[in-house]
């Protein structure tokens, strides 16, 4: 009882911070208005790790990749904490080191899918509810590159685009099929 509370919580405290650190790093690609109360909260919460991180993992092609590396660093180290939590208790068997790495890659490739997947959601309930609210313009920005082919591909329907509909599903079958397999191979190959 006591071992799974402590796991849903390094769990959930980890989740979180590396969702944050996923976040930052694709309204960077998405090149998101920095004057947004969601930017200016991401970075505000992940700038303790990210500026020391950036002297020892260096940007690429005007990329800043030391968010990408400290969240999949965040996942491994995860992984870590519930193995070494789980076997105190008696409860897993243990993985070797590279299982861990590979499953934190895994885990940071969901992780990105789902942040996708929420944007979506949340463009369209606010495109009905408050479609001028500050949150907009980020969201916007963050989906656009992954809508605009599919606008360009899938009819609106009564003056309804369905093209968020389109690549949410698309995005669950990512879910679903390739991101599910690659994390079977790699429990399977890694003996886990």
């Amino acid at each position: 009882m006591i071992a799974q509370a402590l796991l849903f919580l390094v769990g959930t405290i980890v989740s979180l911070f590396s969702t944050a650190l996923l976040l930052r790093f694709f309204l960077q690609v998405a090149r998101a208005p920095a004057r947004n109360p969601i930017s200016q909260f991401v970075n505000a919460l992940t700038d303790p790790v990210v500026r020391p991180a950036r002297r020892i993992v260096p940007g690429w092609a005007g990329l800043d990749l030391s968010t990408l590396v400290l969240a999949w660093v965040a996942e491994f180290l995860l992984l870590v904490l519930q193995q070494l939590i789980g076997s105190a208790f008696g409860m897993t068997a243990g993985m070797p080191i590279v299982a861990f790495l590979v499953l934190g890659a895994i885990s940071v490739l969901r992780m990105s899918v789902y942040i996708y997947m929420g944007a979506l959601i949340l463009q369209a309930v606010l495109s009905w509810v408050a479609p001028f609210s500050p949150v907009m313009p980020v969201v916007n920005s963050l989906t656009r590159p992954l809508l605009r082919p599919l606008q360009r591909r899938v009819p609106a329907i009564g003056g309804v685009d369905l093209s968020p509909l389109v690549l949410i599903i698309v995005l669950q079958l990512v879910l679903m099929i390739p991101v599910h397999w690659l994390e079977s191979m790699a429990r399977f190959a890694l003996g886990g």
